[in-house]
């Protein structure tokens, strides 16, 4: 594969995340959610969203991935499938790192926003996974 078919593929995987994540904001204030920031940066990653719902502060993390044609599933599988449990250590690290810079008292939770998109922009499905990420509140 040549350099520029590797760019233009990374160029439309960043392209889709951003998509999803804009999806996933509209969502969220959709169904009462404050969204306080998004695409707040750690040492060890990102985190998509922040938001508060009621007392709960919410870190949020999106994964988006093609529809497939008449498949059921997208071809590398479903998007909740792709929050590993490493994935999962690296959020409750990031999680803990926004909240020693910005101290929260109220109870706070990991969610997964899995997103799958048609080409044409419109979504196919998107499961919200409340408190995907366990043991942290």
């Amino acid at each position: 594969m040549s350099a520029d078919a590797v760019a233009s593929r990374s160029h439309a995987r960043q392209s889709l995340g951003r998509q999803g994540e804009e999806i996933a904001a509209g969502y969220l204030a959709g169904h009462g959610y404050s969204v306080l920031a998004r695409n707040w940066r750690t040492r060890t990653g990102e985190i998509d969203i922040i938001a508060r719902s009621g007392e709960w502060l919410v870190f949020v993390e999106v994964r988006t991935r093609r529809a497939s044609l008449g498949a059921t599933t997208p071809l590398l599988g479903a998007p909740e499938e792709s929050v590993t449990p490493r994935k999962q250590l690296q959020l409750i690290a990031m999680a803990e790192a926004y909240l020693f810079e910005l101290p929260w008292d109220g109870p706070w939770r990991i969610d997964v926003i899995a997103l799958e998109v048609r080409g044409d922009g419109s979504v196919a499905r998107l499961n919200h996974l409340q408190d995907a990420v366990g043991g942290v509140a």
